[in-house]
C-alpha cells in the first residue's frame, strides 16, 4: 500500500528503480564510478603516519618539550650565515635571506617574526623553534 502511495507521488521513478535493482542487467558505468568514489574517500580519510627527519650533529631535531640551555640557543639578530646553517633546515641561500632581511629591516622582535623571510614556513619555523632566541 505504501508503495501505490509512492507511485503516485512520485510519477513512476520509483517503480522503474525497482525494476531496475531487481533485474539481472548488468550494473551502469555510473554505478563504478560511484562505487570508486566511494571507496576512495573512505581510504584517503586514513591518519598517514608523521615523517621524521633523519639527521646527526647539531641539525638534529629537537624533542617537543625539550629544554635547550639558554647558552645554545642561537640569537637571530646576531648570528653569521655560518650560525644559522646549523639550524635544521637552513641552507647558505636561506641563511642569506635572513641575514638581508635583518639588514634591510633591522633587529627581528620576536622568534616568530623569521616566518617574514621568504623561505620560512611555519613547519620549518616550529622545527628550529626550540633552538633559537631573538634578543
Amino acid at each position: 500500500m505504501l508503495a501505490a502511495k509512492f507511485l503516485i507521488a512520485d510519477g513512476g521513478r520509483l517503480a522503474s528503480m525497482k525494476r531496475a535493482l531487481s533485474s539481472n542487467r548488468a550494473p551502469s558505468p555510473s554505478h563504478f564510478v560511484l562505487v570508486s568514489l566511494l571507496s576512495i574517500a573512505s581510504v584517503s580519510c586514513g591518519k598517514l603516519p608523521r615523517r621524521t627527519a633523519q639527521a646527526d650533529g647539531p641539525t638534529a631535531p629537537v624533542a617537543i618539550g625539550a629544554e635547550v640551555p639558554r647558552k645554545h640557543l642561537i640569537d637571530i639578530n646576531t648570528a653569521s650565515p655560518q650560525e644559522l646553517e646549523r639550524l635544521p633546515g637552513i641552507g647558505k641561500g636561506l641563511a642569506a635571506r635572513i641575514v638581508a632581511h635583518r639588514d634591510e629591516y633591522g633587529r627581528f622582535r620576536r622568534p616568530e617574526h623569521l616566518m617574514m623571510v621568504r623561505g620560512i614556513s611555519a613547519r620549518r619555523f616550529h622545527a628550529m623553534r626550540p633552538l633559537i632566541t631573538a634578543e
